[in-house]
């Protein structure tokens, strides 16, 4: 498939999955008891957006590239798209315009000093730098003692360098160590979804949506789903193998850095009196005696209350 084909196919499996959520009561127009699909139909849409019927299904099989930004919002609020899904949809248009770029491997950003400085700064909070294909670029001891499942697990790169994505979908440890690993699997695919939409033509995220595909029945049926995430905080439960089990709340910054590329300072920490802050502070204890020219030892297990 060509490279002007796969940005047609997006845009028609998207669209036509956002319609598919959609129920006519929904969106106040009639139905019946006849009716054979639950979501709504292509000229249902078209009415909502105000256009013909014709010109949406030609929107709807790819053919986005020339359409104004006006006929787009009116898509979007048809459909009910978050801002997410509408971000997702104006990036879609925007690609579809290059679409016969050859795609290339994105040179990867080296992370200023001055950045590193801050992560290491930040002593009781785990913090780490996540570029938008979810390699950790960057991070401090305590994410490196809190992360520390993923970044012995077998799926780093060849510099050591961890990708949530493979990990959370290819490394079995990942069952145990998140909680939630259902959650973290949706999130994860939906991050990616948003930046194959901002990135058509990134080489090495083709590869690894391909690879993950390929070898994750999981991820391949939620690819199939197409949602769509741009920000993610809340809540993260993780069971660690020493600290035992951990409630934190997590935060995605935008962190600007030279180029195009995404990237996001994700920060963990702990609710202050809660036993998950002691339990950060046995890790961010044990984290502060380890040199960063090492490998870091594993801590000593951390004893669970009876």
């Amino acid at each position: 498939m060509d490279q002007q084909s796969g940005s047609r196919a997006e845009i028609r499996h998207f669209l036509a999955s956002r319609r598919a959520k959609i129920t006519p009561a929904q969106a106040g127009l009639p139905t019946s008891a006849r009716r054979r699909v639950a979501g709504l139909r292509r000229e249902e849409v078209a009415v909502l957006a105000g256009v013909s019927t014709e010109w949406y299904t030609r929107l709807e099989k790819g053919h986005i590239g020339g359409v104004s930004e006006a006929v787009l919002e009116a898509v979007a609020r048809a459909l009910r798209l978050d801002d997410d899904e509408r971000t997702y949809l104006f990036d879609l248009a925007r690609s579809s315009r290059s679409a016969s770029r050859t795609p290339s491997r994105r040179r990867d950003v080296e992370v200023p000093p001055q950045v590193q400085w801050l992560l290491d700064s930040m002593t009781m909070s785990s913090a780490f730098v996540r570029n938008g294909r979810t390699d950790v670029v960057a991070s401090n001891p305590l994410a490196r003692a809190l992360y520390a499942p993923m970044f012995g697990s077998t799926t780093v790169d060849e510099r050591g360098r961890p990708n949530l994505a493979r990990y959370i979908f290819l490394d079995p440890s990942a069952h145990y160590f998140f909680v939630d690993w259902d959650a973290a699997c949706d999130a994860t695919a939906a991050l990616l979804r948003a930046e194959a939409g901002r990135e058509p033509h990134d080489r090495a995220l083709r590869e690894l949506i391909g690879e993950l595909c390929t070898l994750s029945p999981e991820f391949r049926r939620l690819w199939a789903v197409h949602d769509v995430l741009i920000r993610h905080d809340g809540i993260k439960r993780l069971r660690h193998p020493e600290a035992g089990r951990l409630e934190l709340t997590f935060q995605s910054l935008d962190l600007p850095l030279p180029g195009r590329a995404v990237h996001d300072l994700i920060t963990y920490t702990a609710e202050p009196g809660t036993e998950s802050e002691d339990r950060i502070k046995f890790l961010a204890s044990w984290a502060a005696t380890q040199s960063p020219a090492t490998e870091p030892a594993r801590p000593s297990p951390r004893p669970e209350p009876r």
